[in-house]
């Protein structure tokens, strides 16, 4: 069974993605965008593209994801730019993986 793609996030930021072919899915708060991944989940998507505001507001539910072989969470900035969790996330993932920073 081939996993699907989805981005959620602000309606301004996942719109852009449904122009070149990703699912989109609008929410407006941490509870939605929550509820939104739990049910994308559920539904075998294997990449979930959130956005970092989004991801912000619901840290507890990243790091459950953080423990699951899928889906994979991918943080994107927004259309104001980013907050620096995305780049945080990758330099802690590289850590975890070779012992240290290389990055």
């Amino acid at each position: 069974m081939t996993s699907k793609i989805a981005v959620v996030g602000e309606k301004q930021v996942v719109t852009a993605f449904q122009l070149i072919g990703f699912e989109a899915f609008p929410v407006v708060s941490g509870d939605k965008a929550r509820q939104k991944l739990r049910d994308l989940a559920n539904d075998n998507y294997g990449i979930i593209y959130l956005t970092e505001t989004m991801a912000e507001k619901i840290p507890e539910t990243i790091e459950y994801y953080d423990t699951q072989v899928t889906p994979a969470i991918i943080l994107i900035p927004t259309n104001n730019g980013t907050l620096g969790i995305a780049k945080e996330r990758i330099n802690k993932n590289v850590e975890k993986a070779v012992g240290e920073n290389i990055l």
